[in-house]
């Protein structure tokens, strides 16, 4: 379990895994109770992403493809539902 989770009372499945150093090469190391809860492995492609206000976020390809497909989803079932209204 990671430690610092029971002594800041995070919310269930929230974690803070500590901090990193960034090497001369501009690379981090995961930490490795992260590495295992995410089943990070060596050769792993992880997406970076950044907002100016809200700093970098690390993630699997595979989550964010998710997300986007959940997103369009809801889209669409908004634009049924328009639809929809407009013809009654």
């Amino acid at each position: 379990m990671p430690r610092g989770k029971h002594l800041l009372g995070l919310p269930k499945g929230k974690y803070i895994f500590g901090t990193v150093k960034v090497g001369e090469k501009g690379q981090i190391v995961i930490p490795k109770e992260a590495r295992e809860l995410f089943s990070i492995k060596a050769g792993d492609s992880l997406l970076v992403l950044g907002d100016i206000s809200n700093g970098l976020i690390i993630s699997t390809p595979e989550l964010v493809n998710d997300m986007a497909a959940n997103l369009f989803r809801r889209v669409e079932n908004s634009e049924k539902n328009e639809n929809t209204e407009e013809k009654e």
